[in-house]
């Protein structure tokens, strides 16, 4: 790969400032449905914005090859990562992630066990089974040039793809696009037909904005019409839902959400070791489970919360199969708070189960919409931060909160999320993502409950911390946002692990 690493462009942070000032865009005021179809993805850790989301962009590229007939006459294809992207990419699995959707994968259907011997094949052999039919010449040390130096003029997740034919002649077919944060892409010619929020929080891997017989802009809208309605978060959602599909599928897919979350959950809670070989970050879960089964019933119901979270995150950093919720690095939380539900509550059952996933859904299309669910673009906040915020307002559903009570809890929680860093270790989702979806859901239980017992009227509404959280984001340096060049990713580069 061509490397222009973070050391060797000491200027990287003033460029990325400049640029990113550059493209300013203003929120969305647009009310098109984000369905929890598209929140929720099941897919592979270690990220959705660096992962996920650059594998989906590989395949489309590979596909709109195959479709414009483009494919048979391809020989080659060069790859260029802009901004955190290549800032981060090796620690994210960007760029495997890259080579594999080429290849045709999905995050959602890749066959994790064979990955790492299809990556050594492509690297061995410099060739590369493009779509899944057609074999090109690609060696990943070339031809994935990775640029940290640089960003594109609308988002610091940017890559471009170029097909090439006759090497003295022009591109066959090239294309930009764009990792905007939980798995979500969009391609150049969206962002230049309409350089927007609007457009953006509204296009999944190239899909047009759908219509919805109850539709909001923002957290006013959606409560006025539930007011309006007689119905709750998730009721209304579920209204939403059911104008494109029936409802045996969404029960089927929530249903599915869960036990895919569930699972992770169990999964990490019996793994151990190292997560990456050679690596210095030992899996805890596991080790905390053990500690809490010799506790008992004198075990905190926190520190059950704390594992579960970290226990997912801890898969996700393995690469494991996760839900994005709405992002991979912040993966943990909603699983964990929903579990506390289901184990803690009385009552609990399936349906509630379905009500936080609905409700969730909802206040993380808020966010995604009128702010931004990427840390590379307002750092932490809008991961942990709004993953914090959807579970705190779910469970407020699922204990029977008023609407009042359902907002005052996602405003708590992000509230006090403000300003949140995304500065990771050495470029993974390791340190320090998995204690921060620790500590971040058990922020989600305390604020629910707050809300519960909360009789007066709210002060700050979610509108108000939203644009804070947007406002905060811009404000925030590039250092801090997913480039590991600041913050802890910057300290701790000589720390002696122990």
């Amino acid at each position: 790969m061509r490397l222009l690493a973070a050391a060797q462009v000491g200027g990287a942070a003033p460029l990325l400032r400049r640029c990113r000032n550059g493209a300013a865009r203003h929120k969305s005021s647009g009310s098109a449905h984000i369905s929890c179809f598209d929140l929720f993805s099941i897919g592979i850790g270690p990220s959705s914005s660096h992962t996920v989301g650059p594998m989906r962009a590989g395949a489309k590229f590979a596909q709109i090859l195959e479709q414009q007939g483009m494919l048979g006459s391809t020989k080659s294809v060069v790859v260029k990562v802009y901004g955190s992207l290549a800032l981060t990419g090796f620690g994210h699995g960007t760029f495997t992630a890259i080579q594999l959707g080429l290849e045709g994968s999905l995050p959602a259907s890749v066959d994790i066990d064979t990955m790492p011997a299809r990556l050594e094949a492509i690297r061995s052999e410099r060739t590369l089974l493009l779509n899944g039919s057609h074999r090109i010449a690609f060696d990943p040390r070339t031809d994935i040039e990775i640029r940290g130096d640089e960003l594109l003029p609308y988002h610091t997740n940017g890559m471009s793809f170029a097909a090439l034919g006759d090497p003295a002649a022009p591109p066959l077919f090239e294309e930009t696009y764009y990792s905007i944060g939980g798995g979500f892409f969009v391609d150049h010619d969206g962002v230049k037909q309409d350089d927007s929020r609007a457009k953006v929080g509204q296009v999944s891997s190239g899909e047009a904005p759908r219509a919805a017989p109850f539709p909001f802009a923002n957290a006013a809208e959606l409560f006025a019409l539930c007011e309006r309605e007689g119905t709750t978060v998730a009721e209304l959602a579920r209204r939403n839902e059911l104008s494109e599909r029936s409802e045996e599928e969404l029960d089927r897919y929530l249903a599915a959400i869960w036990t895919t979350m569930d699972a992770c959950i169990e999964r990490g809670m019996r793994a151990s070791g190292p997560l990456e070989e050679g690596g210095a970050v030992v899996r805890r879960a596991s080790m905390d489970r053990n500690w809490l089964k010799r506790a008992g019933a004198a075990a905190e119901k926190s520190d059950w919360v704390v594992a579960w979270a970290m226990a997912v995150n801890e898969e996700n950093a393995a690469g494991g199969r996760v839900v994005t919720a709405p992002t991979n690095g912040a993966a943990g939380i909603l699983p964990a708070v929903c579990k506390y539900y289901s184990e803690f509550v009385p009552g609990a059952n399936a349906n509630g189960l379905a009500e936080m996933l609905l409700t969730a859904s909802v206040i993380g299309g808020l966010f995604k919409k009128g702010a931004s669910i990427s840390g590379a673009e307002v750092g932490c906040q809008g991961e942990v931060g709004v993953a914090c915020s959807m579970a705190a307002g779910s469970l407020a559903a699922a204990l029977g909160g008023s609407l009042r009570q359902v907002e005052m809890a996602a405003e708590i929680a992000m509230e006090h999320n403000l300003g949140l860093t995304c500065d990771p270790v050495d470029g993974k989702v390791q340190i320090p993502c998995i204690e921060r979806n620790g500590l971040g859901a058990t922020r989600a239980v305390d604020a629910a409950r707050l809300a519960m017992r909360s009789e007066h009227q709210r002060v700050i509404s979610l509108d108000t911390v939203i644009e804070v959280m947007w406002k905060t984001g811009q404000d925030m340096k590039p250092k801090y946002k997913e480039t590991s060049l600041g913050g802890l990713a910057k300290l701790a580069q000589n720390a002696t692990f122990c």
